[in-house]
């Protein structure tokens, strides 16, 4: 069994990545056994230095009455620490760092974009703990060709420049996504020259369609699916601020071919004026005739919401949310199941 280090610290604008560390934790965490490990959340509102140094302060039950190394241990995951603040960090979280129990291990996940990042404290802090700090920095889009190139060179396969221009294109700017298709490549063709042909024959389609498929799924009500399909768009490194986008999109006009229809219009008529193949337009009217308008119209005004609260909610003193403060994941999960569901409105996201 891998040993943790006291700390860890994952952080850059590689959203995708940093989930997927987070996720390979949490399992890590949880196959050690009930009874070994314990593992603990913090996020939204509790994730602060102040909040993450009292929850390190606090020690379990068996963690106090077992000093030996077999007694039970501590996974302790924090989200949201690219809002951390410097002097805080300095003040409230570098000496409870300093002071770390035994078997204790904490990993904070700084998503960050633009000029909000993990303090430079909280980076000395995790190393001064014996701890490991990871960078998950994206690709800038004129390296990625390059990029591809290396890392299908060591999964066996040799793309030139023409083949690795022609998988970007095709999949995307989202390495996780890249790696996905390569490793799709390498699966099939085994250790071998890959042509562009090759390239634009197997490779995945483009993140619209994929985006558009999780839109259907709201459309239709199935929260499973759509849940599913969230995770795993996230998971190839799609990011939150695309995917809201094209999801308004996509339920813009399912209302609008719902009124259409309630008003009695024919189903062939209106599929007429859609800009989508046949079949699927068939598809398409058929989730939306079994769709209720006001569902539609909620699952709108949710999905504003989220898109409000995920970039930090309204300025303080304007009615800013609660839901501002947690994850982009942990909010769109549970914009998910409120879009989905035949009642209610989207209180569960304040």
């Amino acid at each position: 069994m891998a040993e943790l280090k006291p700390a860890y610290l994952i952080h850059g604008d590689d959203h995708g990545a940093i989930a997927q560390r987070r996720a390979r934790l949490r399992a890590l965490a949880e196959s050690r056994g009930e009874g070994s490990t314990s593992l603990e959340l913090i996020e939204g509102e509790a994730a602060t230095p102040a909040g993450v140094a009292a929850a390190l302060a606090t020690m379990t039950l068996a963690l106090g009455a077992g000093e030996d190394e077999q007694g039970l241990g501590r996974v302790i995951l924090v989200d949201g620490a690219e809002r951390f603040k410097q002097d805080e960090v300095e003040r409230e979280l570098a000496p409870a760092l300093a002071a770390i129990a035994p078997r204790t291990t904490i990993a904070l996940f700084a998503r960050e974009e633009g000029r909000t990042t993990a303090p430079a404290a909280l980076h000395e802090a995790v190393r001064a703990a014996g701890g490991q700090i990871v960078a998950q920095a994206t690709v800038k889009p004129w390296q990625l060709p390059r990029w591809v190139r290396d890392q299908a060179q060591g999964m066996g396969l040799a793309l030139d420049e023409a083949a690795a221009k022609a998988l970007v294109r095709q999949v995307g700017e989202r390495q996780q996504r890249l790696l996905r298709e390569l490793e799709k490549l390498a699966l099939e063709l085994g250790p071998t020259a890959v042509r562009v042909e090759q390239v634009e024959a197997r490779s995945a389609r483009s993140r619209e369609r994929r985006a558009y498929t999780l839109a259907d799924a709201l459309v239709a009500g199935d929260g499973r699916a759509a849940t599913q399909l969230y995770l795993s768009l996230r998971e190839q490194g799609e990011r939150l601020a695309g995917l809201t986008y094209l999801l308004a999109q996509r339920l813009r006009d399912a209302l609008a071919v719902s009124v259409r229809l309630r008003r009695g219009e024919p189903p062939g008529e209106v599929r007429r004026t859609l800009r989508m193949p046949q079949r699927a337009a068939e598809r398409f009217i058929a989730d939306v005739s079994d769709a209720d308008p006001e569902r539609l119209r909620r699952a709108l005004r949710v999905l504003a919401e989220l898109e409000l609260n995920s970039r930090g909610g309204a300025p303080p003193g304007c009615g800013r949310s609660a839901a501002a403060a947690l994850s982009e994941d942990t909010l769109t999960l549970r914009a998910i199941e409120v879009m989905t569901v035949g009642e209610g409105d989207s209180a569960v996201l304040k």
